[in-house]
């Protein structure tokens, strides 16, 4: 089926003079490829008061619809719902956020967060702009992995005992890379549910022969590797070596799923303040990164009661 298109001035125009011929609709239609329903409806809504089509009127009456038809956007200056968004946008809370709070409190009035991005990209808030209050500065979070794993692997996340979903015990560690641009090498994370201590090590670059002693090394001294949950990326092919060498079980989260490995994202998190995207690892050594990872480790976390990583490791 052909899409539908608005007329033209010009097929106005050929309309206009053809109906002055005494042409019908159905040969208006043939003469302008057109469906007849189409030119009838042209001709019936934009007659003049003699109920006669003028090439004029019809234009300004179809400028008009169109001038009406604009979307009305939600958020408007001067309302209650503008007011409490700025307010909290100005406090850096995401939008998001922002929804779930305005629909708790205004059931009948609810609002989607995208509804604020939106109004936030059409720079509506005075001093908002996405680069400065929006985490990820207005880009769009892309993917260069495939969609399908580029592993197979022998046990997934979901097959993970209780102790380990539960953070029960020290030992069972999340993995991953903090990846640069190429020819500035690269460092492996890992990071124990429990204690949340951080092990690192640097790696030349991302083939999993270099990530396979990148890892190797990074577990020096630690006797406690029960479970080593990683992601799908093709880095870490060489698993099998991983759970040979380090007497382990490798688990792999779900392909695009990070939030399985939060523990490990948000301390690569905390890596990136020191060593913030494009950061070349090639001109680090490894006791400056140790220097980092100790910083890191001996820092007390909300989420411990206020204690270190290392306290928590240590008392185990």
């Amino acid at each position: 089926m052909k899409s539908y298109t608005h007329f033209t001035t010009e097929e106005r125009e050929s309309l206009y003079l053809l109906l002055k011929l005494g042409k019908k609709p159905s040969e208006i239609a043939r003469e302008l490829n057109r469906n007849r329903s189409s030119v009838s409806r042209e001709i019936n809504r934009n007659k003049n008061q003699n109920r006669e089509y003028n090439l004029v009127g019809a234009t300004r009456k179809y400028q008009q619809r169109r001038k009406n038809s604009k979307r009305k956007y939600r958020i408007q200056k001067g309302t209650k719902l503008y007011e409490d968004i700025l307010k909290k946008l100005l406090l850096y809370w995401s939008p998001e956020v922002i929804a779930v709070m305005w629909n708790k409190d205004h059931p009948k009035e609810r609002i989607s967060f995208s509804t604020i991005y939106d109004a936030i990209y059409r720079n509506v808030f005075d001093n908002i702009i996405p680069k400065s209050h929006l985490r990820r500065r207005g880009k769009k979070k892309k993917s260069n992995r495939s969609k399908y794993n580029s592993i197979h692997p022998e046990h997934t996340i979901h097959e993970r005992s209780e102790k380990v979903n539960n953070r029960s015990r020290c030992g069972d560690w999340e993995g991953d890379t903090v990846r640069s641009s190429p020819g500035k090498g690269c460092i492996v994370t890992f990071v124990d549910r429990k204690s949340r201590k951080l092990i690192s090590a640097k790696s030349d670059d991302m083939s999993s022969k270099s990530v396979l002693q990148a890892t190797l090394k990074a577990f020096e001294g630690i006797t406690s590797v029960k479970t080593i949950t990683l992601d799908n990326g093709s880095e870490f092919a060489l698993f099998k070596e991983i759970e040979k060498e380090l007497g382990t079980t490798v688990y792999f989260a779900d392909p695009h799923s990070p939030w399985q490995r939060g523990t490990n994202e948000n301390t690569n998190g905390l890596l990136r303040f020191f060593f913030p995207k494009g950061f070349d690892f090639t001109t680090i050594s490894d006791e400056q990164l140790q220097e980092v990872v100790n910083l890191i480790n001996s820092r007390p976390r909300l989420c411990l009661d206020l204690a270190s990583p290392d306290e928590i490791f240590c008392c185990t």
